[in-house]
């Protein structure tokens, strides 16, 4: 009950704080004509951030990621199910589950991440854009889960199966 509480509270923040941005971004854009996402000035900005404070996040939010990844993946082997990748794309029946497992899984480390995000923009260049916010945050903790949680599975499938081989020998 209180991890409910905890989240709903994490999410309040982030969805002030991104709020709260919006209509400078707006601003911004209107002044400039520049979209800012996906431009030579995002990307130059993800590179400053890397220097810039709260760099640190880089490393331990995809460890962690990663961390609950393997715990996802060991959890899929002993149910049985297909490496994660392979089952979204591929079985239907299991896509559901999965992703509802997933967002169940990072909700609270993605809000983290983009409120860290929010934070470091505002601390290096004096002012936030909450659509980067939104793409960094959860691309830094999505993308080491699901690349963690399925080479788990496949891990723990083939150890499986090794030790199933030799008992039967």
């Amino acid at each position: 009950m209180a991890s409910k509480a905890r989240s709903r509270i994490l999410f309040a923040i982030v969805i002030a704080l991104l709020l709260a941005a919006l209509p400078g971004a707006i601003r911004k854009i209107v002044e400039t004509g520049d979209p800012y996402l996906f431009t030579a000035a995002f990307f130059r900005d993800i590179l400053a951030r890397l220097s810039g404070p709260g760099r640190l996040r880089f490393i331990l939010q995809p460890t962690v990621a990663i961390i609950m990844g393997a715990r996802s993946g060991i959890r899929d082997a002993q149910l049985g199910r297909p490496p994660f990748i392979w089952a979204v794309l591929f079985h239907g029946e299991h896509r559901k589950e999965l992703l509802k497992s997933m967002l169940f899984s990072i909700r609270d480390l993605a809000a983290v991440a983009i409120l860290l995000d929010l934070v470091s923009q505002f601390l290096i260049f004096h002012e936030v854009r909450p659509g980067a916010a939104l793409i960094v945050g959860p691309v830094l903790i999505t993308m080491p889960y699901v690349c963690s949680r399925a080479l788990t599975n496949r891990l723990v499938r083939k150890n499986h199966d090794s030790v199933t081989a030799t008992h039967a020998k």
